[in-house]
């Protein structure tokens, strides 16, 4: 885990090169021909991916954008209409039973089929309309993390093509450089306060909530720590009344217009007593994770590959082993 992490820098740097010529053709055609949605199609890490592609599409394109359940394909048999939608199929291996199902219904629902893939050979490579390499390269670790990132990186480069947002476009250019950085950031804090811990929150909001939901799911994964992610603007509708003294909650916040919001969560809760750790703002009370100022699209990518070194360091600090979590497997062969 900790050294295929470390070669996500790299990974996103010969991405953006190697799908240039590929994202234009891809976007020029998305351009010619609006979709009337976007429908996004994953499991697990990919999953969490797909939320992050939702946000940056629906606030960059004003374009609906929604998470398709493999299950009405794969157990009830359903073939929702999806003539004139995209489907964006996002996967490591490309090989789980249920999203191919899935992306097979679509397809002859009408859907065009956009797979975002690291496995060239894969079913799903074949299935796609346009593919969409992820050129993360092998992964032997259990936890996703190159993939993810390289994942977040494609779906930033699409969109910036999409919408001739050159802004955009610049900032995922220095990505990689900030990714480096980002993975010699100091976030030992975090696994003092959580080597004991039995429960957390992770905290995001918009884009921020793809990292938490990643987050959340590598405690679990690494680190045998339950940790649920919660939406900061759903916090106070339930979930607050867990949030007492010493409780602990990790929180991230890009620098977008959820910034304030959430810092300002930040405050109260660590007023009330709780642990609160902060990437991404300052806030009274709070312990302060270093992080990379960067546009508020690349900041989370930033924020999972601080995280990916700080859970690696967290799992051998609980006394366990990262990459080989109990009861998993690689490739989720979901039916």
């Amino acid at each position: 885990m900790y050294r295929e992490a470390a070669q996500a820098p790299e990974v996103v740097r010969q991405q953006l090169q190697a799908n240039a010529e590929r994202m234009a053709r891809l976007s020029e055609r998305l351009r010619q021909a609006p979709p009337r949605a976007v429908v996004t199609c994953a499991r697990g890490s990919s999953d969490h991916a797909a939320t992050f592609a939702r946000y940056l599409i629906e606030t960059r394109l004003g374009l609906l954008t929604s998470s398709a359940a493999p299950s009405v394909s794969s157990v009830y048999e359903a073939q929702p209409d999806l003539a004139g939608a995209v489907v964006l199929a996002i996967s490591q291996s490309g090989a789980s039973p249920d999203l191919l199902a899935a992306v097979s219904s679509a397809r002859a629902a009408g859907a065009h089929i956009v797979a975002l893939v690291n496995a060239q050979d894969s079913p799903l490579a074949q299935l796609a309309d346009d593919l969409i390499p992820l050129h993360a390269g092998t992964e032997r670790s259990v936890a996703a993390t190159k993939s993810y990132i390289a994942s977040l990186a494609a779906i930033v480069q699409l969109v910036a093509n999409w919408t001739r947002d050159a802004q955009l476009a610049a900032a995922l250019q220095q990505a990689p450089e900030l990714l480096e950085r980002a993975w010699q950031l100091d976030w030992s804090a975090a696994v003092t306060h959580l080597t004991a811990a039995n429960n957390l929150y992770v905290i995001g909001r918009g884009l921020g909530l793809a990292i938490a939901q990643e987050a959340a799911l590598k405690l679990k994964e690494t680190c045998r720590l339950h940790a649920e992610a919660v939406s900061a603007a759903e916090l106070r509708h339930g979930p607050m009344a867990l949030v007492g003294a010493g409780f602990p909650l990790l929180m991230f916040t890009q620098n977008d217009e959820s910034r304030a919001g959430v810092a300002q969560l930040a405050t109260e809760l660590a007023a009330r007593g709780a642990d609160v750790l902060l990437a991404g703002a300052a806030a009274a009370g709070a312990t302060i994770l270093p992080t990379e100022g960067a546009h508020p699209a690349i900041e989370p990518l930033l924020f999972a590959q601080s995280f990916y070194r700080m859970a690696n360091a967290l799992s051998l600090a609980r006394g366990h082993d990262p990459d080989r979590p109990p009861h998993l497997h690689k490739v989720t062969e979901t039916l």
